[in-house]
């Protein structure tokens, strides 16, 4: 599968997730060069489409229970119709997992802290060649605490386009993030 195509599904049934979304590339450094550069979310602002970087607040950087702190972007024109986050913005994000060379997820937090059903995850495993398949994934069960907010006002049908169309601008995410941080991985 190349960085332009993945996989998605959007929930047709409360049972369902929301979103599970998967993009994936090819890189041609091994596994734990790689698990090094995705682990070190600061730097995320290389390659991400809307973080513009962050620190880490909490525990030790890049290791299970760590908070990350991002600090994000976002266009004006992104599904310009329903009421999203626009502008500058921070978010909080706890690391789930961290696997090195294997996997390295993180959840968003609420805005009190609580973990939420929202997890961002690199996946990693060893190519031919002595490259690595690089896995972005994303999967929300719930609704977040943001995606409660955008939708409080709209009908069934507002919903269903939302869900479309912001499961298409995050795929779309996706892929350029895992081009950019291919050239940066692979320039190191």
């Amino acid at each position: 599968m190349s960085a332009s195509e993945g996989m998605s599904r959007t929930a047709t049934r409360e049972s369902a997730p929301l979103f599970e979304i998967g993009v994936e590339i090819a890189v041609a450094r091994p596994p734990e060069n790689v698990f090094a550069v995705v682990s070190d979310l600061p730097r995320s602002r290389q390659w991400s489409e809307e973080c513009t970087g962050g620190e880490w607040i909490h525990g030790e950087p890049g290791t299970v229970g760590s908070v990350f702190r991002g600090h994000n972007h976002r266009r004006a024109d992104v599904v310009e119709w329903a009421p999203v986050v626009r502008g500058t913005w921070t978010t909080t994000a706890q690391v789930v997992a961290a696997e090195p060379a294997r996997r390295f997820s993180w959840a968003m937090r609420t805005q009190d802290g609580r973990v939420q059903d929202s997890v961002w995850s690199f996946l990693l495993s060893p190519a031919d060649g002595g490259g690595t398949a690089l896995t972005h994934h994303f999967r929300m069960g719930a609704p977040t605490e943001g995606i409660q907010g955008i939708t409080a006002g709209m009908d069934d049908d507002e919903k269903k386009r939302f869900f479309t169309e912001w499961g298409a601008k995050v795929r779309t995410d996706m892929a350029a993030t895992l081009g950019r941080l291919k050239k940066v991985i692979e320039s190191e």
